[in-house]
Parts: C-alpha cells; structure tokens; sequence
C-alpha cells in the first residue's frame, strides 16, 4: 500500500512546480510587456523629426580656410538652424583647392550613404585657374545628375568669373550654374558670396577668404534657402 500511495504523491509535487513555474514566466512576461509599453514607438522621433543629415560638398570657402573650426560655414550654419529650432547635423566636406572635377571624383567618398540632402559650393577654383566652362559644367552636371539618381536633395550654389578673366570667358562661366538650375528642380543660391564679396571688412588679407564674421554674412544670406532644403527632405520622408 505505501509503494502505491507514494506514486500519487508524487505527482502532485511534480505539477505543482509546474505550475510555479509557469506563473513565473507569466510574471517574467507582464514585466517585458510594461517595460516594451514604455519604450514604445510614441517615445521615438518622428520622421519630421530625425535630425536631416546634410554634406557640404566644397573648397576652402566652405572648409573654412583662415578661419576657426567651429567658424566654418558647415558649423555657422548648423548653429544657425538649431537656434531656429531645426534639426540637422551638417558634414564639412570641403576641400581646399578642389575644382568641380574634383569633387566630382569623391563624390561617392564625401557623400556617404544616409546623407538626405548636399550643399554644393564649388567653381571658385575653376573661375580662378581659368579651366574651360565647358569641362566645369560637364563635371558638375555629372555630380548633380548622380545626386538625383540617389535621391538626394540638392542646394546649388553658384559663383562668378573673377574680374581679371575676358568678358568671353566670364560670360561662359557665369552661365554654367543658372544653365543647370534651370535643367535641374533643385534648389539655387546665386552666389555664394553674396554680401561679402564687395566688403573688405569681411574678407581675410589674402583678399578671396571670407573672415568669420564674412562667414554669418553667408550663413544669414543663405539660410532660408537651406530651411527650404530642410523641408523638402522631411516632405519626402516616409512615416
């Protein structure tokens, strides 16, 4: 008789820790339940939210030759939007003495993967060495050809023949940048200098580098076109 009472017993204990068991991985999962309900996807940034990634594809202008750091235009204008309560983290990508057909060779290399938009500011060393229109158009059609066909959104901005080069050669490479602004749909700035470029109280004694406060000149001049910029990356944006 015992021998028969003990297998019973036995059984009992075996499904009362079984039962234990499973009332601790309910608790286990009711915990990770609060835990991923307080971590949820109403916590995290929204699409219009995240932060839009931009590269600033350049020369000295933009790598900020002669000038602090955190004076460079990349920097000024980061400051800038996030004192205006916009989002974006700015790459400075500016090379100095680079041509148009040189940014356009490291291109893929500048512009890295997840990048939502580029600030393109080069031909001032094309305008200075007098390179043939023609070639500093070709490379940058390229580089804005390429842009698009990744989806990138584009801010042009252009530059003039300096005041030593033939009027034939100033009116071919002032027509480089309204010429591929009107073939492509994005966004224009003129000049890069605009503001600063008559003023000797904001360019550096070399008399070609803008000075920091040259540098908020541009950045003030510029900054609505790059807000426009900003928008059109959060309006294609998926959810």
């Amino acid at each position: 008789m015992p021998a028969v009472i003990e297998r019973p017993q036995r059984l009992i204990s075996k499904s009362s820790g079984q039962i234990a068991a499973g009332n601790r991985y309910l608790a286990a999962l009711a915990l990770i339940a609060v835990f991923l309900g307080g971590c949820s996807t109403a916590n995290l940034p929204t699409a219009a939210e995240r932060p839009v990634k931009i590269v600033v594809l350049g020369d000295s202008l933009s790598a900020g030759f002669g000038v602090p750091w955190d004076a460079a235009f990349p920097a000024r204008l980061e400051q800038a939007l996030q004192e205006k309560g916009i989002a974006a983290t700015i790459a400075n990508a500016g090379v100095s003495g680079d041509t148009v057909s040189d940014g356009l060779r490291h291109l893929d290399r500048s512009v890295p993967e997840g990048t939502e938009a580029v600030i393109i500011e080069l031909g001032a060393n094309d305008a200075e060495r007098g390179v043939d229109p023609n070639v500093t158009k070709a490379a940058l059609d390229s580089i804005l050809r390429r842009l698009k066909d990744r989806h990138i959104e584009v801010l042009l901005t252009g530059f003039r023949a300096p005041p030593d080069k033939s009027p034939d050669y100033a009116r071919a490479f002032d027509a480089i940048y309204p010429a591929l602004a009107s073939t492509y749909s994005f966004i224009w700035y003129p000049f890069i200098l605009d503001g600063v470029a008559d003023d000797p109280r904001l360019i550096q004694f070399d008399g070609e580098h803008p000075n920091a406060d040259g540098v908020t000149v541009i950045v003030e001049h510029i900054l609505p076109r790059v807000e426009e910029l900003v928008a059109r990356v959060r309006s294609a944006r998926r959810p």
